[in-house]
């Protein structure tokens, strides 16, 4: 073979390894694969072309270029300790805790340099903010409430940034020694104002169910009285009817046998064996016997 026509084989074949090897890198580098965990922001002169999301995507060699490898997974921000003073003047130091996301990473890149340091500062302003318009007892009590407001108002901030505030809590709200001191002695003297109300509320619901205990026995003291006096009454109706019907007979009947239950009645005594009858009690004896077999005859 000539040596002529052999120096053009093998410059020919050198061309075309060479076309294979430039269109494989070309493909090399025009192919990207992004995991799913993130996102990658493309630039071309410099300038925003367009973000790549998870899986195969292809790019224009030595035009295109991936500027930014953008992490879409939540994030947590350091735990941050800010002052805060309250509407009545108490200086508190408040624990705060931010979880959030990368949504839109084109904002992100190019609006903002410090993303963990412009939302820490956006937090801490916020909490000032809404500790500022509360009580210090309103800050305990209400924790849930300051909570959701911060939270809110970080949302609405951050969102121009391309991100997503998914937690945002306040852990704890300390206050210093002589506050707190100051706060402990409230407490104690607010337990020692409710156990005064509560004996007092005791003697006064004592009192109350004392007089409502007399008023009752009072009550029934007067029902019993009523009964035995309707019953005096409707005895004396009855014999009032006999001795109309029967003339003083039955009146006379019914002194004898009062005056025999009264001797009776002093036979009981104890200590005497002796008992002096006067003679009017005898003949009481005797009329009430007669008036007995009278009235069995």
């Amino acid at each position: 073979m000539e040596p002529n026509l052999l120096a053009e084989l093998i410059g020919g074949n050198a061309v075309i390894i060479f076309l294979a090897l430039f269109i494989i890198f070309c493909i090399f580098l025009g192919v990207r694969i992004v995991p799913q965990s993130e996102k990658h922001v493309v630039e071309r002169f410099g300038r925003l072309r367009a973000v790549l999301g998870p899986g195969i995507n292809f790019i224009v060699p030595f035009l295109d270029r991936v500027a930014h490898r953008i992490s879409v997974l939540e994030r947590q921000l350091p735990n941050a300790m800010q002052d805060a003073i309250t509407a009545d003047n108490v200086l508190v130091k408040v624990e705060t805790s931010v979880f959030y996301r990368i949504t839109e990473p084109e904002k992100t890149v190019y609006r903002i340099r410090d993303v963990d340091a412009a939302i820490a500062t956006t937090v801490a302003g916020i909490v000032r903010s809404e500790i500022g318009k509360m009580e210090l007892d309103q800050v305990q009590s209400n924790r849930s409430d300051l909570i959701l407001k911060v939270r809110e108002q970080v949302a609405a901030m951050v969102d121009d940034w391309g991100i997503e505030v998914t937690r945002a809590e306040v852990l704890d709200v300390n206050l210093d020694d002589a506050t707190r001191a100051a706060m402990l002695q409230q407490l104690n003297a607010e337990r020692a104002r409710r156990a005064q109300v509560t004996e007092a509320e005791g003697k006064k619901r004592a009192v109350e169910l004392n007089a409502d205990a007399e008023l009752y026995a009072a009550e029934q003291e007067a029902k019993a009285k009523r009964v035995l006096a309707e019953a005096e009454a409707f005895s004396t109706a009855v014999i009032a009817e006999a001795i109309k019907e029967n003339g003083l007979e039955a009146a006379q009947y019914q002194v004898a046998i009062r005056q025999v239950e009264a001797l009776a009645e002093v036979a009981k005594g104890g200590g005497k064996q002796t008992v002096l009858v006067p003679a009017a009690a005898l003949d009481a004896f005797a009329d009430a016997f007669r008036m007995f077999r009278g009235r069995g005859e």
